[in-house]
């Protein structure tokens, strides 16, 4: 009988200890991240989840929510591959804990993660995700915290062409979901100027992303003669781009999209060609002027040493920041509940990235984009 007793107390020692056990779940509140923590895209998927590692210390520094429960944050890698992508948020979903996703990084990854969220009714805000058209599935449970390609497209259209006295325009895309997206839909915004006969698109093609060797359409590109080139992927192919195009007497004013330039993309092209290179993009965070800005940058570099170099992990942070919000101010981690606070109550939330609300589709609302230039010793800063 004695023996019997000692098993059963042993028994239940272990079931209080185990981190899975409903004892630990009653003091936790568990959100997810589904990024690009290898990849193409692993600079920023780091990032990502570094920024979300320091959303989730602060809000737990300063007691948690619900009464004094802590966020955990449980990552997932999509690699930031599109199928890799859906079978990330079935990972999530499956674990019953995840009360919503922070989900993710590229729009043609985040598409099929998304259709997986949806299906199994789970909030998932998606972070660096700018086609326009994932917010026009009549989803419930889809938000993003970052702006949207036609949005981006319209600034280059506003300001760019003027900028630069441009009357010949190159467009480059790389047939992602995002690059060809914000490639057309900047031609759209172009297209009042072509009709008026102000500008014109002198070349409008696509590269095959994960290629090295871009000479065949540069060389073509080169042919066109254009005022500026406007190039609508992403960082790693903008830098060998970069690269190549000086190569071969492309001197044209290099424009990227906001996902061209960051800190790697000067790395890998050097400061000597990077240097000029311009970028329309949404404020980097250290043109955030917010409170809740400066005390996350402050808690970021005290860790980690350095800012992030582009605005996507900060727009995750602010993911992970407003799904605490709905969750704490609801009172409930059930996702419809969750979801329904995000989509009526939430609306000029303070925020890293500024004030945060939603439209009745999931988009952030009232995003504003700079043009951005790398300058002679390799930073980022904003155009004057």
């Amino acid at each position: 009988m004695r023996g019997m007793k000692w098993v059963l107390m042993m028994g239940a020692l272990l079931w209080v200890l185990m981190p899975g056990s409903a004892m630990a779940a009653k003091d936790t509140v568990v959100i997810g991240l589904q990024g690009p923590i290898t990849g193409p895209w692993a600079y920023e998927g780091q990032m990502a989840k570094q920024s979300c590692e320091i959303a989730a210390q602060l809000i737990n520094d300063k007691g948690g929510i619900l009464g004094g429960k802590t966020i955990e944050l449980r990552v997932v890698d999509d690699a930031g591959e599109p199928k890799t992508g859906a079978l990330a948020a079935t990972k999530l979903v499956g674990q019953k804990d995840v009360v919503a996703a922070v989900s993710t990084y590229g729009s043609s990854v985040c598409e099929p993660a998304s259709n997986i969220y949806e299906k199994y009714k789970k909030v998932n805000i998606g972070y660096g995700v700018t086609a326009v058209r994932l917010t026009q599935r009549d989803f419930k449970y889809f938000f993003r915290t970052c702006g949207r390609d036609d949005s981006q497209g319209k600034f280059f259209a506003d300001y760019v062409p003027a900028k630069f006295a441009a009357k010949r325009i190159a467009v480059m895309h790389d047939n992602t979901a995002f690059g060809k997206g914000l490639a057309e839909d900047t031609k759209r915004a172009l297209d009042p100027m072509i009709d008026k006969g102000a500008l014109e698109v002198v070349y409008y093609d696509a590269i095959t992303p994960g290629e090295k060797d871009f000479h065949v359409p540069l060389t073509k590109l080169r042919e066109t003669k254009p005022d500026v080139w406007y190039f609508t992927g992403y960082y790693a192919e903008a830098a060998l781009l970069v690269t190549q195009a000086r190569e071969i007497g492309i001197t044209c004013p290099f424009v990227g999209g906001n996902a061209a330039i960051n800190n790697e993309f000067v790395k890998i092209a050097g400061i000597d060609l990077a240097k000029g290179c311009y970028m329309t993009n949404e404020p980097l965070p250290a043109d955030l002027p917010y409170p809740q800005a400066k005390e996350f940058l402050k808690a970021y570099k005290d860790k980690f040493g350095e800012i992030p170099s582009s605005p996507w992990p900060i727009y995750a942070a602010d993911a992970l920041n407003i799904i605490a919000y709905a969750v704490d101010k609801s009172g409930s981690t059930d996702s419809t509940v969750v979801a329904e606070y995000l989509r009526d109550k939430v609306d000029g939330v303070p925020g890293i990235t500024g004030p945060i609300g939603f439209s009745a589709q999931g988009d952030r609302e009232g995003v504003p984009f700079y043009l951005y230039v790398v300058d002679e010793k390799g930073n980022i800063v904003v155009s004057k």
